[in-house]
């Protein structure tokens, strides 16, 4: 059957030609949906820290991205329909014998896990809108005295379907035929919306599900990277998370929505060319020592670095010749050893675990490990940091000596590691 369709929102109206075909039920099952959410740090918006949903949109956000967008709103539809069970009577005194909805619009909790550490945060979700598209033999034999469908949708049901009943709200558009008309409505709060049928109608069916839901995620900056997982199940039914009245009953009893937030954290450290060997030298040089014989009181060096990072790290020690908790060096010839001692200074950004600055931390071996673990407030892209080498007066005193030519060396390596 050709139907001209029409599309209502606000004073315009757009008409276009649309071929209307049979729809064969299917059997009842229940419906689940995926959410997908990505954080990846962005270096061009270091502060923006947090998730983006990456689910397509379907239903009416697919259709109308402005109006979800400027609501910060993100839609689905699933094949569930409601079919009514008799017909609707005008004038029905009780909503639950008519056209009527009731959503999930409250806030609600649920667990998701690390796929493989078990590791567990909490994801918020609430269902911000609802719509469908209801059918129903022709409008026009329903009221009678009217050739224009649209003035007969709005006379079957006391008023247009593009403006909902509250404490629903406008949602912008409605599109219509002489047998359906497709609506969408606001859910700000967790309440009944219903249409009072004005005339006896013999069926209705709402052909799918359309919602829409606000996302609220967990702070990535304090999750490990790789993809966190979980689900939601709503009943949906006569007196269920999505009820629709008891006139109108589901092809499904229930809507799971799974939850897939996958972290994408960087952890990147760049050495400057020539950082990889240190040479330890007194405050002003060696001239002093060479030329007035003025002992040095402390050797050292300050190796810069640029470190990029989006997540929790540990840094720690491996050390060529190890003293108790520090590194040490060694004279070759002599076989004498010093201890040099290693610290570091992070970058604005970066803190400890109790979000204090870090300012030459000393970094030990197999002690206060707890205390080599740092964070990032913000997404740190390419800031400079310190390692700082040291070597106590007491050592310096020692290996410092007249008339004695010594050369110590030793490795030490300096580990930057996401894995907490």
């Amino acid at each position: 059957m050709n139907v001209i369709r029409s599309f209502e929102s606000g004073t315009r109206r757009w008409l276009w030609q649309a071929l209307i075909v049979g729809l064969i039920a299917c059997p009842a099952r229940a419906e689940q949906v995926e959410i997908t959410a990505l954080f990846k740090p962005d270096s061009a918006r270091p502060q923006l820290n947090r998730f983006k949903n990456t689910t397509p949109p379907g239903g009416y956000c697919a259709s109308y991205p402005d109006q979800c967008a400027d609501n910060q709103m993100f839609s689905l539809q699933v094949p569930i329909q409601f079919n009514s069970s008799g017909a609707i009577l005008a004038n029905h005194a009780s909503e639950r014998q008519g056209a009527m909805l009731k959503v999930p619009a409250q806030w609600r909790e649920l667990a998701i896990h690390h796929e493989t550490t078990g590791e567990p945060e909490v994801v918020r979700v609430r269902i911000a809108g609802i719509g469908s598209s209801y059918e129903t033999e022709d409008v026009m034999k329903l009221v009678g005295g009217t050739d224009d469908y649209r003035r007969a949708h709005n006379l079957l049901w006391g008023s247009s379907w593009v403006n909902s009943p509250l404490p629903c709200l406008y949602s912008g558009v409605g599109w219509y035929t002489n047998t359906t008309y497709g609506f969408f409505w606001k859910t700000p709060s967790e309440a009944v919306c219903a249409k009072q049928a004005k005339f006896d109608v013999p069926w209705l069916r709402l052909q799918h599900l359309d919602f829409a839901y606000e996302l609220e995620t967990p702070n990535p900056l304090k999750m490990s990277s790789g993809h966190y997982l979980g689900s939601l199940t709503y009943t949906v039914g006569p007196n269920g998370d999505f009820d629709f009245g008891d006139v109108m009953l589901p092809s499904s009893s229930a809507l799971t929505l799974s939850f897939n937030l996958d972290v994408q954290h960087t952890l990147k450290v760049d050495i400057p060319p020539g950082g990889d060997k240190v040479k330890l030298v007194p405050a002003s040089g060696w001239p002093a020592w060479l030329q007035s014989g003025r002992k040095p009181v402390r050797l050292f060096r300050d190796q810069t670095f640029n470190i990029s990072a989006s997540s929790r790290f540990r840094m720690s020690l491996e050390c060529e010749i190890i003293q108790l908790f520090n590194c040490m060096i060694r004279d070759p010839v002599s076989q004498r050893t010093a201890v040099v001692q290693v610290s570091v200074s992070l970058p604005g950004g970066l803190t400890d675990l109790a979000g204090q600055p870090v300012s030459r931390q000393p970094l030990r071996i197999g002690l206060g490990q707890e205390r080599q673990v740092f964070q990032p407030g913000f997404y740190v892209d390419r800031a400079p940091g310190v390692l700082h080498f040291e070597m106590s007066p007491f050592y310096v005193n020692q290996i410092v000596q007249s008339g004695e030519a010594a050369r110590y060396i030793g490795n030490i390596t300096v580990i930057w590691d996401s894995e907490v």
